[in-house]
């Protein structure tokens, strides 16, 4: 697959990001590369080989039991929010609620 400036305009567009000529450029370059990378590995013969669901298939997760320390003093902790109100850490709305 040919992967060019026209492309990168459509991707661009899509992620709704701006992009200077040289990013274009240069994004064009790497994609091309990771495109060419999986071609490459499309040509890798895995007939017969068993799925691997992690890397290291002898190693499990290893958890610790939660343990409770020492609390920062509210004044403290709230030193460093941007922004508070009455105690709590003051963060801009998730969801906007419109009238129909």
């Amino acid at each position: 697959m040919e992967f060019d400036e026209k492309e990168v305009d459509k991707l661009a567009k899509l992620c709704r990001i701006e992009c200077t000529e040289e990013e274009k450029k240069a994004l064009c370059h790497h994609i091309a590369g990771i495109l060419k990378y999986m071609q490459q590995l499309n040509e890798v013969e895995t007939q017969g080989v068993k799925p691997c669901l992690r890397v290291q298939e002898t190693h499990a997760n290893v958890l610790r039991d939660d343990e409770v320390g020492d609390l920062l003093p509210r004044e403290k902790f709230l030193e460093n929010a941007p922004a508070h109100v009455g105690g709590m850490i003051r963060v801009p709305p998730v969801i906007k609620f419109t009238n129909p």
